[in-house]
């Protein structure tokens, strides 16, 4: 089943999400609906707090990057072959110099910055049977790690943007969480009016 994602300035977006057991409640049912809201919507990521539910759980498959030109064969290879599913993620170590790429959100439609992130992370977390990995990235599916993994830290690609950057994007940030935004997949807008 396909979840409305959730807009910018919706509260969801800003909590630092609990921790879940394998006894939380159609589990397996929500991770299906996850896979399929992101593909839906044409994503590489897709965090719970983004389909509303403030949990630690978020879903990663690069395979769109495996067919970039402008990555090594290897690296093509191994996101092409990466589809993961992370659950009560805690990021240990981040590595390197940080390096800008442009990221988008599906939560903030319309909206691409280049952001400042550090190059490796280390990451223990739990796939969907609950069994613990702790495990190294670099390059892109780092990248893309880390991205999902702020959203469960209830952080988002703008705030680390510049101070001008962010007073530049307001009023569009503003315009989104309004709802007034063309946007081909179902969200769900904290801000919209509601009709008399």
């Amino acid at each position: 089943m396909i979840l409305p994602i959730v807009a910018y300035g919706d509260p969801v977006l800003r909590k630092v999400a609990k921790d879940i057991t394998q006894e939380y409640p159609k589990l397996e049912e929500l991770i299906t609906n996850m896979w399929e809201t992101m593909y839906n919507a044409h994503g590489v990521g897709l965090a719970a707090p983004q389909v509303g539910l403030p949990i630690r759980l978020f879903v990663v498959d690069t395979a769109p990057f495996g067919d970039d030109e402008e990555l090594d064969k290897e690296e093509q290879e191994q996101l092409k072959g990466f589809k993961k599913v992370f659950i009560n993620a805690k990021i240990e170590a981040e590595n390197g110099k940080e390096w800008d790429f442009n990221e988008g959100c599906l939560s903030i439609p319309d909206i691409r910055e280049d952001v400042k992130r550090k190059p490796e992370i280390t990451i223990q977390y739990m796939d969907e049977n609950f069994v613990s990995h702790t495990e190294t990235y670099d390059g892109l599916l780092a990248r893309v790690i880390q991205h999902e993994y702020d959203h469960i830290e209830g952080i988002l690609f703008t705030d680390k943007l510049s101070s001008l950057k962010k007073r530049l994007l307001k009023s569009r940030l503003d315009k989104i969480s309004k709802g007034k935004i063309d946007v081909e997949y179902k969200m769900k807008f904290p801000n919209i009016k509601k009709g008399r």
